[in-house]
């Protein structure tokens, strides 16, 4: 899993219990559904203006409900102001917990990212959620289904938070257009390592420097920044990209998790620019 000397948690990929009272649909007890598929929501205490909201995808194995269980971070982004989204990838065959269709080349009961547009557009209407300022988030297999939305349809939400998870081989040779994308990962991640691994004959994980490499030249920034050290984090900011674009890397000493501080890291990323 990860190394405890710095503090990360949240490692959401197993974890499926929840309370009764983070369950459900806005506190109705089961999912809300859509055509394709159910999600669930939780919307922070006193506001009824159109709001922001984050849209997280859960771990291989895990479920919606997963999600909403990782309290330390879901408590964050409801205090700052954000409706939290957590869908249901689809039911893993002879297995407990669900996962996601994320790669490409292989083929998916479901196509993931229409429902995933689905869900934002059903969750928006019915909840008086602001349309145009849902990020798109995920750790591992939801970090990977995160990072192929942002590159096969790239205004579908409006920025992408990939944790631990990203392109797997073949690498996309190109992007659809530019995005704004932050992307986390740990240097000890073992599960998802930096340069990738081999899942099964010829299903093997991406290179996460590689994966940068696309999303740099998908965005058109020239330069390649030095890194910075933020708390805990080496970080890199490109800079003067494509109009709009936004494009940052984290890392971390630590194993395959999300970090303690993510959530507000990411926040303030979003709120940036």
């Amino acid at each position: 899993m990860m190394t405890s000397g710095l503090g990360l948690a949240f490692a959401l990929g197993l974890s499926i219990c929840a309370t009764a009272a983070t369950a459900g649909c806005n506190g109705a007890p089961d999912a809300c559904t859509s055509a394709n598929g159910t999600y669930h929501i939780v919307m922070p205490p006193g506001r009824d203006d159109p709001m922001p909201a984050i849209m997280f995808l859960h771990g291989h194995a895990s479920e919606g409900l997963g999600t909403l269980s990782n309290t330390g971070m879901v408590d964050v982004m409801l205090q700052r102001g954000y409706a939290v989204i957590a869908p249901d990838g689809q039911p893993r065959k002879g297995a407990s917990g669900r996962s996601w269709g994320f790669h490409p080349d292989r083929p998916s009961r479901r196509d993931e990212t229409a429902f995933l547009i689905e869900v934002a557009d059903d969750a928006a209407a019915r909840f008086g959620l602001d349309r145009e300022r849902i990020l798109l988030a995920g750790f591992s297999i939801g970090g990977s289904m995160t990072s192929y939305v942002a590159c096969s349809v790239p205004g579908a939400f409006a920025a992408y938070a990939p944790v631990a998870g990203s392109f797997w081989r073949p690498h996309p040779e190109s992007c659809a257009g530019p995005v704004r994308l932050f992307h986390m990962h740990g240097l000890a991640d073992r599960t998802v390592p930096m340069a990738g691994r081999q899942i099964a004959p010829g299903f093997m994980q991406g290179d996460v420097l590689e994966a940068m490499e696309i999303w740099r030249a998908t965005n058109t920034c020239p330069d390649v920044p030095p890194a910075v050290r933020q708390g805990i984090y080496s970080v890199q900011r490109w800079n003067r990209c494509a109009p709009g674009a936004d494009l940052e890397l984290a890392l971390h000493a630590g194993g395959h998790a999300i970090p303690n501080g993510w959530a507000e890291m990411a926040l303030d990323w979003f709120e940036d620019r």
